[in-house]
């Protein structure tokens, strides 16, 4: 998440308060930052971007994105395409085919060649769709999902609070054993050991993700009575390092699900994960 998502600061919905109103001229906030690591993009087998001086580009609504100087990225890789979008943000924008190696990519490059004058720190970068390449790398530790975000944090905390979490009236899980994560801009979310949730009640899912920042989660959809409830719980059994403490334990929305802490029915939050 990021201060320009989910329910973050700068957010459609942010979750806290501000003493001032967040009115850009634009009608959406663009923060542009430097970027400390090296920042690579491999498609084909080729290195599209090799980068020293990237910025990452956090816009209302949006993850970050990642930008580039144009001496930066190989031009010779890319053939300019007839594709045109406008965005009332940012300006005019116009598009790039990557041909590396094996691979013809159409439109996975754009770049607002002269942005309106509030996104004028545009000019002279290009941008990458992260899901059209093939491997991303910061230095050289490869990333997934999307850019990290240098104002996201995760904590995770032991508790001995009572939780208990119910479907229909059914009682689903009840544990004093559970993990607090704490993800900015996100709901906090309650890790609980198997052995404290009845897996009677769950059945496998295919469905897999992966986070930037605590790996691949696996799911288990929830049936309760005749109820079916897809993709309700999730764990992550080999985690990265921001999520070892939670490694094996079982998660569920509470976006769709009734979460009582000692005693007390939390109100189920809003999010892109609502039902």
């Amino acid at each position: 998440m990021s201060l320009t998502a989910a329910n973050g600061p700068f957010a459609k919905e942010p979750s806290g308060e501000l003493n001032f109103p967040v009115e850009p001229p634009t009608g959406s906030v663009l923060l542009w930052w430097p970027v400390p690591q090296r920042i690579r993009a491999l498609v084909g087998g080729e290195t599209v971007v090799d980068s020293r001086h990237a910025k990452l580009l956090h816009e209302t609504g949006h993850l970050p994105v990642y930008h580039f100087p144009d001496d930066e990225i190989r031009f010779d890789l890319l053939e300019p395409s007839d594709k045109r979008t406008q965005c009332r943000h940012k300006g005019e924008a116009s598009y790039w085919t990557i041909r590396a190696g094996d691979r013809e990519v159409p439109n996975a490059v754009w770049a607002y060649r002269d942005p309106i004058e509030p996104a004028s720190f545009l000019r002279g970068h290009v941008a990458l769709y992260w899901h059209l390449v093939d491997e991303w790398f910061a230095e050289d530790d490869q990333l997934f999902g999307h850019p990290r975000d240098p104002f996201h944090r995760i904590d995770i905390h032991p508790t001995a609070r009572r939780v208990r979490v119910l479907l229909d009236g059914e009682v689903l899980a009840e544990t004093v054993r559970a993990q607090a994560l704490f993800e900015t801009a996100l709901p906090p979310r309650w890790y609980i050991p198997p052995e404290d949730v009845r897996t009677e009640l769950l059945e496998t899912s295919e469905t897999k993700t992966r986070c930037a920042y605590k790996g691949s989660a696996s799911y288990w959809h929830v049936r309760v009575g005749g109820r079916l409830e897809d993709d309700l719980v999730w764990s992550y059994p080999e985690p990265q390092h921001d999520a070892e403490q939670v490694r094996g334990l079982l998660c569920f929305f509470n976006e769709s699900v009734d979460l009582e802490l000692d005693g007390e029915v939390g109100e189920r939050p809003r999010t892109q994960w609502s039902r």
